[in-house]
């Protein structure tokens, strides 16, 4: 909890100072990088006081409660769209500094801006994909990301390959 805290307020101080300095129009994927990041340490505040709560998960609320919070999906939404975005900034810095001279002429702003429009819509879209496919809410307990259809899924890891859980 104390490091989704201080993750808040770091990444508001940055965002800020971007914004104060007016470098968020400059350099858009560091910007939405943070954003990024500051949504995640969000969703971890929000989640671990929810964990914190022991709320009982019955019924309607419950599930979603064991989909969206418990299971990590919202963090976990934001974790992979910073994956992405970490991609993107480094094609985007490998072509602006190894081509220059091709970068000047052919990479535009909108391409930035359709890679920040891309990286906010495909990673929810990936992390409901995952989290609905492995989690089940079962007698009021949340298995969050360890309910396989098979054993291969499971050890292959096809869905949560960096931070799979091990139950």
């Amino acid at each position: 909890m104390i490091v989704a805290i201080v993750g808040v307020a770091a990444n508001g101080l940055v965002l800020y100072a971007l914004v104060a300095s007016k470098q968020h129009k400059k350099h858009v994927l560091i910007f939405n990088q943070n954003v990024l990041d500051l949504v995640q340490c969000l969703f971890w505040v929000v989640q671990y006081s929810v964990r914190l709560s022991n709320i009982n998960l019955d019924g309607t609320l419950g599930y979603w409660l064991c989909m969206l919070l418990l299971s990590d999906l919202c963090s976990w939404g934001a974790y992979v769209g910073s994956m992405i975005n970490l991609a993107a900034i480094s094609i985007e810095r490998y072509l602006k500094v190894v081509h220059h001279a091709w970068a000047k002429v052919k990479f535009h702003n909108w391409m930035t801006y359709s890679t920040v429009a891309f990286v906010w819509i495909c990673s929810p879209i990936i992390a409901v994909a995952v989290i609905f496919s492995t989690t089940a809410l079962v007698n009021g307990v949340c298995f969050g990301r360890s309910v396989y259809k098979n054993p291969v899924a499971r050890i292959s890891g096809i869905f949560y390959p960096s931070m799979s859980s091990s139950s």
